[in-house]
């Protein structure tokens, strides 16, 4: 028992310290491309250009991994899949990025974490709109609720700006339509992508779309002779935002998704707290901080809705698994009584009945050929 005690104090400790990466890696990443960008700081005004470095460097990474140390081999990536897939999933990201760099050089930190309460609305509504969701009145309430946080939230800011609050939201919408376009075009396929794999095929394309922005809007004004660049500022930004995408996977597969979102609340009133430190001219009202307030309760409960639907499907499924179990053995011992040899005839495989795990898909050929040899 102090053996299991101690392994289980040691994985807590362990869980705890990947927490705390994510927190700092997310908030110094935001902290550190609103100095970078910020016109009073560093003053590098061009979020396509450090977006675009972030993608050639975290695909650089991704293909060094994969075809030089042969880390995780790439999946079976077919033209059609890449053109149909990849490539809208990569526009919608780059467009996240883009956008939501740029609202840096207009509103402040703490004002844009406040906005990014609106990703559940957006993602909702982008998902009710493909019909991956179904329109459900308590959803819809904690939507509004949201809504109105932020509305409240945004009317008590001091330095409110509406190119960045435009530039913010539809920073969001991009990733919400990014979020939805994964589930509905890569998960539906039997597609999964770790960070690695995910980094190796969308951030070259991604790389791409942001290329003609950056030639039309970025590019003239980066030939006047007053730009700084800085490799080493630029190599590590880029190296603390491959970190914290790698962060993530880290924590989600240690804890969870719900964990990381509580995570990320905590991480959001922190980063509120280190801006407005950090940044002087970042102003916080009370009425900011009752909108956030509202805005972050109705996040909370549709959290919990989502935890709870998750729940109840897993009821739903773990009997109808149960009774599938069951109803095979019976099968397989009525087989067994008329014929010995009948349990190892692959027709059995190939019958409406047979299930491979859902949890492990991969597995189904292996365990045809297992199961289809007769025994010696």
């Amino acid at each position: 028992m102090a053996v299991m005690a101690t392994i289980m104090n040691r994985q807590h400790l362990l869980t705890y310290i990947y927490l705390l990466v994510y927190i700092s890696l997310s908030s110094g990443v935001i902290l550190y491309n609103k100095w970078v960008l910020s016109t009073l700081y560093f003053n590098f005004p061009f979020p396509i250009t450090l977006t675009m470095i972030h993608m050639a460097f975290s695909g650089g990474v991704a293909f060094f991994l994969i075809r030089v140390l042969k880390v995780v081999a790439p999946i079976k990536m077919t033209f059609h899949i890449y053109a149909t897939c990849v490539v809208p999933i990569s526009a919608f990201f780059a467009a996240s990025l883009w956008f939501g760099n740029t609202a840096y050089l207009y509103i402040s930190v703490a004002f844009i974490q406040m906005l990014k309460a609106l990703m559940p609305v957006a993602t909702f509504l982008v998902a009710v709109t493909l019909g991956t969701e179904k329109l459900r009145c308590d959803v819809f309430w904690n939507m509004i609720l949201v809504s109105v946080g932020v509305v409240i939230s945004s009317y008590g800011e001091i330095h409110f700006n509406v190119l960045g609050t435009v530039y913010q939201v539809s920073g969001i919408a991009a990733e919400a339509l990014r979020l939805v376009l994964t589930q509905v075009l890569l998960q539906n396929k039997g597609l999964t992508l770790n960070p690695i794999t995910s980094l190796y095929y969308i951030a070259p394309c991604s790389f791409v779309f942001l290329f003609i922005p950056w030639y039309i809007l970025e590019k003239p004004e980066m030939e006047a002779p007053h730009m700084q660049f800085n490799f080493w500022i630029f190599f590590s930004n880029a190296l603390c935002a491959l970190a914290l995408n790698f962060s993530t996977f880290l924590v989600i597969g240690r804890t969870g998704a719900v964990t990381i979102r509580v995570a990320g609340v905590l991480k959001d009133w922190l980063l509120i707290s280190l801006s407005t430190v950090l940044f002087p001219e970042s102003k916080i009202t009370g009425l900011n901080v009752i909108g956030y307030a509202i805005a972050l309760s109705g996040v909370v409960c549709y959290n919990y809705l989502k935890i709870r639907d998750v729940r109840t499907s897993l009821l739903q499924i773990i009997p109808d698994e149960s009774a599938k179990e069951l109803h095979m053995e019976k099968k397989a011992d009525d087989d067994g009584k008329t014929n010995e040899d009948s349990q190892w005839d692959d027709t059995v495989l190939d019958s409406p009945n047979s299930h491979f795990d859902e949890e492990a898909p991969l597995m189904y050929s292996s365990r045809i050929s297992h199961l289809g040899r007769k025994p010696a």
